[in-house]
């Protein structure tokens, strides 16, 4: 764009007294503020004769997704599921997941069984499905029926007989020692005494014991035979004593030989019939084998082991305390004619993911055994599908961890948290691993997944498929039909009324509301169901046995209202002039933005003014929201393609002597996003033209350095909030919003604003760059180059270029020449300097 000369002073204008009417583009039709939904297109009367939708309705990408990872078998083919909330993931997820394990025969049942020679380490053991309840019942009733065997084996006359004779013939043999040396002892004139103290000899005469006189009284030589055979006869009797406690070391062998084949009888029939039973399972048989061998080693310790109820309701047992040990902890049981799980885990711990080792209180002392350890959702999903929330796994301590070890390792390996951090240092219980082979669906924001992908090397080798949900689908016929079917089937899975073809197209353009596209239909049924149940309840009030057209829109009307004091708040600031915002006349260098809030689940925009400064300096730009720390990158990215712009279009000759101020008005929170550049550049170039700005039209756009108009989101939410304001004070037919044309394709406003533009009082402009929306806001032409790079003398692009010269040689007249000697001050012509007014 051609300048006037930089040697020579433009002349100074001044401002029109006020904007003549827009030179720009006509307001936009009615008809393309809202694209309604025909009825009488969808070809039914009510959803109660819609067939059940498509699976995974507008979700294809996403299906192809989740069916390839269900159909790889290698390593590491997990799923990351990626979408918003409320768009049907988890039911479409589940569904699929369903469908998969319906075709797949149920996994096998595992089992955790006592470790006779290590306690600590409870065996685990794989069995087909059903087997495992089986197993763990029969155990139940052999455990029950043994300590009756034993009990009836034990009390019975064989068994006391038995004893009896083991215990008398040691008796005897013991007796018969004794008699042999009592009677050797008697042929040579001593006698074998009992006393209280144990066994004693004494010499004897004619039978009878001699006192100690007698004794006395016999010759020297009888009294030396007599010591001397004592003498003697004490070694005997000291050898027979020690050969006593072999003959009872060799009853009790005999007793405890008794009790085994006792027991072994007692038990081997109970065994022989389990062993039938489960002939058809080789473990099964080995560890029966192992059950037998211990009872009949552990024969004395069952046989003298009390049965204590009190510990049996503790531990939840048939049995005494010792019986426990041949019980099966039956970990994940499975029906035979059943099929792969599918299993959703809500409260994702480390126990809860991976299993916990529980814990009995005995006599103020936890004790705890293999009958106590209890399965994690990787042991019930296991050889199927389990579904995770990616937040809630990730707000648990160490479960994400404890995940990503199970999944690289292929097992699950049960360990308490304190275990794992090396915190418990008594000899803890540590079971078995079981095998681990299932599919992990993880379901969370697309935040969460990128977060991971970055922080987390691991991520991508476990989780190697991403489905990505989308948020909309596009509107036509075909899935306009099947969005009717999922309204019918979300009104039919709640036991709602089917709704009239009327209602359907209003929820229809509801979704498109919520897609912020004409074009597309969201997938947010969370939306659409609370809408079709708050719908319901508007019939059932009314009496009425089909949702109507009617019911809808009370049920959406209420959701704006429940959510509408924020924004009452501000419309009554704004009414009162609290916040400062016109809706007539005109201002230099003050543009009505428009900011969309989000309160509660529902969004609304406001109109916020918008002002630019200028005056002499070196080309910045000040953005006072970034100064002040209000405002975000993104806006403060706006701004500087503002700069940009300015440069690139005013600038190319001579140095832009700009320094410029840009501010929202009563802004006293982040200011965020960059759909206010248009507006902020429309308010710098009032300024620098000296022109004033249509206080009745409120703008929304962002620029690119081409002066480009960007489309911008909540579009709908923002034509209707400046709508609001100037309904309330007054429609006068010169009001609207000007959008950015690229946003035509979005707009779904509400029945009262596309009244209004078809009658004429309220209007909507689209622009396709800055100078379209400069013209609109002045009146005055944008004034577009010709063919010489000249614009027309008055236009805008002229007086901001004039402008911006009268700047440069200001700003040249008084630079210094060369170090030490500067140049004299050139005496510029006035330029005006008008003071901000309203037109």
């Amino acid at each position: 764009m051609k300048m006037a000369s930089a040697t020579t002073a433009p002349e100074p204008f001044a401002p029109p007294s006020s904007p003549s009417p827009a030179p720009g583009p006509e307001p936009v039709a009615p008809e393309a503020l809202h694209s309604p939904c025909d009825p009488a297109e969808l070809g039914f009367e009510t959803t109660e004769t819609l067939p059940e939708p498509e699976e995974g309705l507008g979700h294809a990408r996403a299906v192809e997704a989740l069916r390839l990872a269900l159909a790889v078998e290698a390593p590491g083919y997990h799923v990351f599921v990626l979408g918003e909330p409320g768009s049907s993931r988890h039911t479409v997820v589940r569904g699929l997941l369903q469908a998969h394990a319906n075709g797949r025969p149920a996994p096998p049942d595992w089992v955790y069984l006592n470790n006779f020679g290590d306690p600590n380490r409870p065996r685990a053991l794989s069995l087909p499905a059903g087997e495992g309840t089986r197993l763990r019942a029969a155990m139940q009733h052999f455990v029950g029926e043994l300590g009756r065997a034993l009990a009836t084996a034990f009390e019975g006359d064989e068994y006391r007989s038995r004893l009896e004779a083991i215990q008398a013939e040691t008796k005897q043999r013991e007796e018969s020692g004794l008699q042999a040396l009592g009677a050797q002892a008697a042929e040579q004139g001593v006698a074998l005494l009992r006393t209280p103290q144990g066994f004693a000899f004494a010499p004897t005469k004619e039978g009878e014991p001699l006192a100690a006189e007698a004794f006395e009284a016999l010759s020297e030589g009888e009294r030396e035979r007599l010591t001397k055979v004592i003498e003697s006869l004490r070694g005997k009797l000291q050898q027979l004593l020690h050969e006593l406690p072999r003959l009872r070391r060799q009853m009790q062998l005999k007793l405890r030989e008794a009790t085994r084949e006792t027991m072994g009888l007692a038990a081997g029939h109970l065994i022989d019939e389990l062993r039938e039973r489960f002939a058809h399972l080789p473990p099964v048989l080995d560890f029966l084998g192992e059950v037998l061998q211990d009872i009949l080693e552990a024969g004395e310790q069952l046989r003298d082991q009390p049965r204590d109820e009190e510990d049996d309701s503790v531990a939840g047992l048939s049995g005494s305390l010792v019986l426990h040990r041949y019980q099966v902890n039956l970990l994940v049981g499975r029906e035979p004619a059943g099929h792969a799980p599918v299993l959703r885990c809500d409260h994702p711990t480390v126990a809860n993911l991976i299993g916990r080792v529980d814990h009995t209180a005995h006599l103020g002392t936890l004790l705890t055994n293999f009958t106590l350890v209890r399965p994690g959702a990787l042991h019930r999903a296991n050889g199927g599908c389990l579904m995770l929330d990616a937040m809630k796994v990730l707000a648990e301590p160490w479960a994400w961890a404890s995940l990503k070890r199970a999944l690289k390792s292929g097992e699950v390996r049960i360990e308490s948290l304190p275990q794992m951090l090396g915190w418990v240092h008594a000899l803890p219980l540590e079971p078995e691993p079981i095998p681990l082979q299932l599919k992990i669906v993880m379901i969370g924001e697309r935040e969460v997944h990128d977060l991971l992908q970055t922080l987390d090397p691991e991520f991508n080798e476990l989780f190697k498929v991403a489905a990505d949900f989308d948020d909309d689908l596009p509107r036509d016929p075909a899935r306009t039909r099947e969005l009717a079917c999922l309204l019918g089937s979300l009104g039919r899975a709640r036991g709602l009324r089917p709704l009239h073809r009327e209602a359907v197209a209003r929820v229809v353009e509801h979704a498109a509301r919520l897609a912020d596209d004409a074009r597309r239909l969201s997938t947010r049924t969370r939306a659409l169901a609370e809408v079709l149940q708050e719908a319901d309840a508007w019939a059932a009030q009314a009496g009425r046995q089909v949702v109507g057209r009617e019911d809808v829109v009370q049920a959406i009307q209420a959701r704006e209202r429940r959510g509408a004091r924020l924004r009452e708040r501000l419309h009554e600031a704004l009414l009162r002039d609290t916040l400062l915002v016109s809706t007539s006349g005109s201002h230099v260098g003050q543009v009505n933005g428009l900011v969309v809030a989000e309160v509660a689940g529902q969004r609304f925009a406001y109109p916020v003014r918008v002002t630019a400064t200028a005056r002499l300096g070196d080309g910045e730009l000040l953005d006072i929201e970034r100064e002040s720390t209000l405002g975000g990158p993104i806006h403060s990215k706006g701004v500087m393609i503002l700069a940009a712009f300015l440069g690139a279009r005013y600038a190319q000759d001579l140095p832009l002597s700009l320094s410029a101020s840009l501010v929202f008005e009563q802004s006293y929170g982040p200011v965020e996003g960059d759909s206010a550049s248009l507006a902020e550049l429309c308010a710098l170039l009032s300024t620098l033209a000296v022109l004033p700005v249509r206080q009745g039209v409120a703008v929304t756009g962002s620029i690119n350095q081409f002066g480009l108009v960007q489309a911008v989101g909540g579009v709908n939410e923002k034509v209707e909030g400046f709508f609001e304001l100037c309904r309330a004070r007054g429609l006068d037919g010169t009001q609207g919003v000007i959008v950015p044309r690229a946003n035509l394709q979005h707009l779904m406003l509400r029945e009262e604003v596309v009244q209004a533009a078809a009658a004429g009082r309220f209007h909507v402009w689209a622009v396709s760059d800055v100078d379209e929306a400069i013209a609109l806001l002045t009146g005055v032409p944008a004034g577009l180059p010709n063919a010489k790079g000249e614009v027309p003398v008055g236009s805008v692009n002229h007086r901001v270029a004039v402008q911006l010269t009268q700047l440069s040689l200001v700003r040249q007249a008084w630079e210094p020449v060369s170090a030490g000697r500067p140049r004299r001050a050139a005496r510029p012509r006035s330029r005006p300097r008008p003071a901000p007014r309203r037109g």
